[in-house]
C-alpha cells in the first residue's frame, strides 16, 4: 500500500465524537426526580420507575421512538374496491411504544379503583379492573406515580402518548355517563394496548380522544357549529345524531372520543365510538391527516361526522363545564411532558459536553458551558419540581387547600413550564453544535425535542388562554392565602423569595386586569418553584434560583449566572 494511500485512510479515523447516551436508566440518574418525588409521595414504592427508567433508557426503546418518527402514520380512506375505511396505517414501533406505555399504566393507572402505592397493586397485565360506577374515581399517590412515570417515558419518546394522554383525562369526565362510564372504564384502566378495529367489548385494553376545536374557533369552543339531534334513548342514555367536523381530531385510530356539539341547550358533551353497540362503523370521516413541525409519530386529523351517533354525556348545554374536568389533566401532561423533555434535552447535553473536547479542555470544563448547563439544570429541576406539585394536588382533591393549589397551579404550571421550553431546547442544542441539528443517531433526539416542545406550550390552551384560566382560578376560593400557605416554609430563606413572597397575596387579591395576568402566572410560578426547591433540593440549586430568577442576578439568555454560583454541585447533581 503507498504512503499516499495509507494518509488518505488516516483521515478517517473518527475522533472527538461523543458516544449515544443510551442503555442508562433515567430514574436513577435523575437526583431532581427522586427528590420530588420523595417530597411529594414519601411512601410510594418507586420499583416499578426504576424498572420503567431502565426500560425508556435503553436503545431498543430508543430505536423504537426513532422508527415511530421516521415512518409516520398514513391515513387509507378507501380499500382496494373504493369501499370507505377510514384507518390510519402506524409502523409496528407506534405499536410497541403504545404497548410499552399502557404497560406501564400511564393511561388509567391513576384512577384504577385497586390502586394503592406501588405499580403492583395495579391489575395484573391484561386483567380488567372491577368498577362499580364513578364514584370508585379515586387514588393513593395514583397520579403522583403516574406523573413521574410520564415524565420518564416523555424523555424516551412524547408524541405517542397524546392518546394515552387523552385517556387519562377522559376519565375524570366520562362519569357524566354513568352506563358508559362502567362499560368503558375497565377497558380504559386496564395496562394492555389492543389496536385492532373491533368492538369495545372484546379488546383486551381502551384508548379514548377528543374533538373540540373546529376550523372557526379554536379555544373559542363555544364558536363551534357541529350540531347534534336527539336520536331516542338506550342503555347508554339519550342518544343523538352528530353532523358537523372537528379541524383537530387527535388520534383518530382510538375507540372512542368525547366531542363538542351544539344544541338547543347549547354547546354540550358527547361520547362518540368509532365501533356502534350493533357492530357497525361509525359515520366518522377522517378527511386528512396534520402534517405538524413535530409531534410526527401521533396522528392528528381533520374528520366530518356525516350523521354519526353519540350519547350525551353530562348536562345538556353544560358542555363546557365537563371537558374543563378533562382540561385539567391534559393541561398536567403538558407541564410534565415539557418537563421531561426539558430533562432529557438537559441529559444529552451534559453527556455530549463530557466528552467532547474544545481548545484543549471537555466542553464541560469550559466556564461558559459550566454556565449554561447549570442553568439548565437549574430550570429543569424546577420544573419537574412545579410539574410534581402540581401532581400532588390530584391525589388529595379532599383536602381544601390541595384542591385550591390544583386550580390555581395547573394554569401555572402549563403556563410558565410550557413557555421556558422552547428556549431551553434551543439552548441545549446549541451545546452540541451542528451535532444536535441533524436527525440522526442518539443525537438526532435533540432535534426531536426541539420540534416537540412548542407544542405543549399551544395543546389545551395556548399562554393568553392558561392567563385567563388564572384568573378564573383566583375567584374560586382564598388564593391568596392558601398561596401564603404554600410559600410558608421558605419564609426567611432567602430575601429575594421574601419579597416576592410578601407581595403576591394582594396582587392575586386586586388582580382584575387581562394585561397583567402573564405577569402574575410568572411571578406565582416562581416563588412556588423557589419554595418547593427550598424544601427538596440542595441549597446549591436553591440559592442560584433565587439570585438569578428573583433577584436579577441573571441576563436575558441561559448561561448568565452570577460567578459565585456553585456551579460543581449543581452540574454533578443534575448528570444523567
Amino acid at each position: 500500500m503507498s504512503t499516499t494511500t495509507l494518509q488518505y485512510l488516516s483521515t478517517h479515523t473518527v475522533l472527538n465524537q461523543a458516544t449515544p447516551l443510551v442503555d442508562h436508566n433515567l430514574l436513577a440518574g435523575n437526583q431532581a426526580l427522586q427528590s420530588a418525588l420523595k417530597f411529594n409521595a414519601p411512601n410510594l414504592d418507586t420499583a416499578s420507575l426504576h424498572a420503567l427508567g431502565a426500560q425508556m433508557g435503553s436503545t431498543e426503546i430508543q430505536t423504537h421512538a426513532r422508527l415511530a418518527n421516521v415512518y409516520t402514520p398514513v391515513l387509507h380512506s378507501h380499500d382496494r374496491m373504493g369501499q370507505r375505511v377510514d384507518q390510519v396505517e402506524f409502523h409496528p414501533s407506534y405499536h410497541a411504544l403504545m404497548t410499552a406505555a399502557a404497560q406501564a399504566g400511564l393511561h388509567g393507572s391513576a384512577w384504577a379503583p385497586t390502586l394503592g402505592t406501588g405499580m403492583s397493586s395495579l391489575p395484573p397485565e391484561g386483567a380488567l379492573a372491577p368498577w362499580g360506577g364513578p364514584s370508585a374515581l379515586k387514588s393513593s399517590f395514583g397520579h403522583a406515580r403516574r406523573a413521574a412515570a410520564f415524565m420518564l417515558f416523555t424523555e424516551a419518546e412524547p408524541s405517542i402518548l397524546c392518546p394515552i394522554s387523552m385517556t387519562y383525562a377522559v376519565m375524570a369526565a366520562l362519569p357524566g355517563n354513568a352506563a358508559i362510564f362502567k362499560d368503558w372504564a375497565p377497558g380504559l384502566t386496564a395496562r394492555a394496548y389492543d389496536p385492532a378495529f373491533k368492538p369495545f367489548g372484546k379488546k383486551a385494553g381502551l384508548t379514548m380522544g377528543m374533538g373540540m376545536t373546529e376550523k372557526q374557533g379554536g379555544s373559542d369552543v363555544r364558536a363551534n357549529t357541529t350540531q347534534a339531534f336527539p336520536d331516542g334513548q338506550d342503555v347508554w342514555g339519550q342518544r343523538y345524531t352528530l353532523v358537523g367536523h372537528k379541524w383537530f381530531f387527535s388520534a383518530p385510530m382510538c375507540d372512542a372520543f368525547l366531542v363538542l356539539a351544539q344544541t338547543p341547550a347549547g354547546l354540550s358533551c358527547f361520547f362518540i365510538p368509532r365501533i356502534l353497540p350493533d357492530g357497525s362503523t361509525n359515520a366518522i370521516r377522517i378527511q386528512r391527516l396534520k402534517d405538524k413541525l413535530g409531534n410526527k409519530a401521533n396522528a392528528s386529523s381533520e374528520v366530518e361526522f356525516l350523521n354519526a351517533t353519540a350519547w350525551l354525556v353530562g348536562e345538556e348545554g353544560r358542555g363546557v363545564p365537563q371537558i374543563l374536568e378533562m382540561g385539567t389533566m391534559t393541561r398536567l401532561d403538558c407541564a410534565l411532558g415539557t418537563s421531561g423533555l426539558m430533562r432529557q434535552a438537559l441529559s444529552i447535553a451534559l453527556h455530549h459536553t463530557a466528552q467532547r473536547q474544545a481548545f484543549g479542555k471537555r466542553l464541560i470544563e469550559q466556564p461558559l458551558m459550566r454556565n449554561v448547563l447549570a442553568d439548565l439544570a437549574i430550570e429543569s429541576e424546577a420544573a419537574c419540581a412545579l410539574s410534581m406539585r402540581l401532581a400532588r394536588s390530584f391525589d388529595h382533591k379532599d383536602d381544601a387547600h390541595e384542591l385550591l393549589m390544583g386550580r390555581l397551579l395547573t394554569p401555572i404550571a402549563k403556563f410558565w413550564i410550557c413557555k421556558r421550553g422552547a428556549a431551553f431546547a434551543q439552548e441545549a442544542m446549541e451545546c452540541l453544535g451542528g451535532n444536535g441539528y441533524v436527525e440522526e443517531g442518539g443525537e438526532g433526539t435533540m432535534a426531536r425535542i426541539y420540534r416537540e416542545m412548542p407544542l405543549n406550550s399551544i395543546w389545551e390552551g395556548a399562554g393568553n388562554i392558561m392567563a385567563l384560566d388564572l384568573l378564573r382560578a383566583l375567584r374560586k376560593g382564598d388564593v391568596a392565602a392558601a398561596l401564603v400557605r404554600e410559600l410558608a416554609p421558605a419564609q426567611g430563606a432567602h430575601l429575594a423569595l421574601d419579597r416576592l413572597a410578601a407581595a403576591l397575596p394582594s396582587r392575586v387579591e386586586l388582580m382584575a386586569n387581562e394585561m397583567e395576568a402573564r405577569r402574575l402566572a410568572q411571578d406565582v410560578a416562581l416563588a412556588v418553584q423557589a419554595a418547593l426547591l427550598y424544601q427538596s433540593a440542595p441549597s446549591a440549586v436553591f440559592s442560584a434560583f433565587c439570585d438569578s430568577r428573583l433577584a436579577g442576578n441573571w441576563g436575558h439568555t441561559f448561561g448568565t449566572l452570577g460567578a459565585a454560583t456553585d456551579f460543581d454541585s449543581i452540574i454533578e447533581r443534575a448528570m444523567p
